[in-house]
């Protein structure tokens, strides 16, 4: 292409340039041309430059095509990389174009659109919006998962070229006839990255029975987390071990009423453990099957095996723990050296000052009902906070760069105190693809309780 001269207005910028390249070939036939037809001037709309609209004049060739089996007579030749057919526009600007619609879609991307010097109204937005075509083979790295076109009721499939990350087709729904259809018209898939529905699994076995079936990503990641929680479940006594520890390296007040777990306040989350493990093991005395139990009182059947197989008291100390922190909790510790210091003679205005310097954001009641407590003898003790098994999952599955100070500071107490789930963190952590057979011997070395 050969550049003649650029012209300017209020508004716009012209560049007329001239077509100079050699005979292309046909696109029928692929045939290369030798005879010139003739010439024109084409306008096409360019991606704006200094905040004015750009149109390029560019004048192209029309070339016959002596091929005589081939139907085109005539055809025009196109610039690499900046017309095509039938378009008045550059393939630069509709690629923005295309950017903003799936963005923003029409009225939206209209209104942006306008900002930035291109007169593009919402229905050639929406054109763009359209499906590409289907390639006639399937990728080498075909992914499968459903969604829901409308949330419980119709799901379809989705198809995505893993590698080049794109969408290659939509099926309307998520049966195995489907899919099998899908990869029977589309061969040439060698790795099939899937989640765990039956009906893929059968659509690939008889469609496809060479191809390599792998989880996807989000599962994987899914049975490392419910690996790790289950873990950090087993070893609760380690963690609580510890945190009691540090519950007798904090200041008590004096006489301060420890009660027993039969005897614990009457909490909603106490009260639904009771009430929630009465109910199963009456069911399990009158031969109920952990699935019916599970259906009748709709809980998971792991929530039933748990309540049928545990203590009343391992589940209230379990229930107990998890009571929500309020936000006094990180100051009872200086309320009760303060108590202890003045023999119960402090006021509670005094203390909330005190405190509110040191950070604290809640009310000035809330320290007058603790201080009240503390008088009458019958406060709870202040014990250190034992995590939660999703709070430690969460830790360890995340990177390290996505922790605060406190949270790294959180979970290297958790290692320290359970060396079984300082293994969990590194199996967890340490994943290289390249080191994937020395991972997996070491996670099969591991403890089956772990």
């Amino acid at each position: 292409m050969r550049l003649e001269r650029v012209d300017f207005t209020a508004e716009t910028l012209v560049v007329v340039a001239v077509a100079c390249g050699p005979a292309p070939r046909c696109p029928g036939c692929r045939v290369r041309a030798r005879r010139v037809h003739s010439s024109y001037e084409r306008g096409l709309a360019e991606r704006p430059l200094t905040g004015k609209r750009l149109q390029v004049r560019l004048r192209v060739r029309r070339f016959f095509c002596d091929r005589s089996s081939c139907r085109r007579r005539t055809f025009v030749e196109q610039v690499s990389g900046l017309s095509e057919r039938y378009r008045r526009s550059s393939l630069g600007l509709k690629q923005w174009l295309h950017a903003v619609a799936v963005e923003l879609g029409g009225r939206p991307g209209e209104r942006l659109c306008r900002k930035m010097s291109l007169p593009v109204g919402r229905s050639r937005l929406l054109e763009l919006l359209e499906s590409p075509p289907v390639p006639e083979r399937a990728p080498r790295v075909l992914g499968v998962d459903e969604f829901a076109f409308r949330k419980g009721r119709t799901y379809g499939t989705l198809l995505v070229d893993v590698e080049a990350s794109r969408v290659v087709d939509v099926l309307p729904d998520r049966t195995s006839e489907t899919f099998a259809t899908w990869l029977r018209d589309h061969p040439g898939a060698e790795i099939i990255c899937r989640d765990r529905a039956t009906a893929y699994t059968r659509a690939v076995k008889e469609a496809a029975p060479h191809a390599l079936e792998v989880a996807d990503r989000w599962h994987l990641l899914q049975n490392l987390a419910a690996s790790v929680e289950k873990t950090r479940h087993q070893h609760r006594a380690c963690l609580r071990k510890r945190a009691d520890e540090e519950t007798g390296r904090i200041p008590q007040a004096p006489s301060l009423m420890q009660l027993p777990l039969h005897e614990l306040p009457r909490t909603p989350i106490i009260e639904r453990t009771r009430r929630r493990y009465a109910d199963v093991q009456e069911l399990v005395a009158a031969g109920w099957t952990v699935s019916a139990i599970a259906r009748r009182l709709n809980l998971d059947r792991k929530t039933v095996r748990r309540f049928r197989d545990t203590d009343l008291d391992q589940l209230l100390a379990s229930a107990n723990e998890r009571h929500p922190a309020g936000v006094l909790e990180p100051f009872k510790p200086y309320l009760n050296t303060r108590f202890i210091e003045s023999l119960g003679q402090v006021s509670g205005s005094r203390l909330f000052l005190e405190i509110r310097e040191r950070g604290y954001r809640g009310s000035r009641q809330v320290v007058r009902k603790h201080l009240a407590a503390l008088r009458a003898g019958n406060a709870e003790p202040v014990r250190a906070d034992v995590p939660s098994p999703r709070k430690i999952t969460g830790w360890i599955t995340r990177p390290r760069e996505a922790l605060t100070d406190q949270q790294e500071e959180r979970l290297l107490e958790v290692r320290l105190a359970c060396p079984d789930i300082t293994r969990a963190c590194d199996l967890a952590r340490n994943r290289r693809g390249s080191f994937l057979l020395e991972w997996i011997q070491q996670a099969e070395q591991t403890p089956r309780n772990q």
